[in-house]
């Protein structure tokens, strides 16, 4: 966070490290709303929505902090949802803060952990004429 200005997406509800991190160094929270009915997917466009919000207000928004698998939550985002997660990042040049540390604790049902590196590739976002 370089100045007061800078924003992070930040999801609702979230683990209270990252807000307090961002008002500590004086950034802007940029707080985006987790899909409740839909086993707490982020959805591109209440993101788009979120960013479009705090752009209009001034906020230089540089990175999007992505869960995964959520805390305190326990959703777990599917292969398709990171995809256009990473899309997104890539669309607004912002920088993925992917919090993974819980990926080894999953425990539903034909869930699979994706990582946000592994979304990036197989979209084509890390090949060498991508960005």
């Amino acid at each position: 966070i370089s100045h007061n200005k800078c924003g992070i997406l930040i999801p609702i509800p979230q683990y209270p490290l990252y807000s307090a991190t961002i008002d500590l160094l004086q950034g802007q929270r940029v707080g985006y709303y987790l899909d409740e009915k839909n086993g707490w997917a982020l959805n591109v466009q209440e993101l788009e929505r979120a960013y479009r919000d705090a752009t209009s207000k001034g906020v230089d928004v540089r990175a999007l902090v992505v869960i995964n698998p959520g805390n305190p939550s326990g959703s777990v985002l599917t292969r398709g949802n990171l995809h256009d997660v990473v899309k997104f990042c890539s669309k607004h040049n912002l920088l993925i803060l992917a919090d993974e540390v819980y990926q080894e604790n999953v425990y539903g049902e034909n869930m699979e952990f994706i990582s946000c590196k592994r979304a990036a590739y197989e979209t084509g976002l890390l090949d060498d004429d991508a960005l």
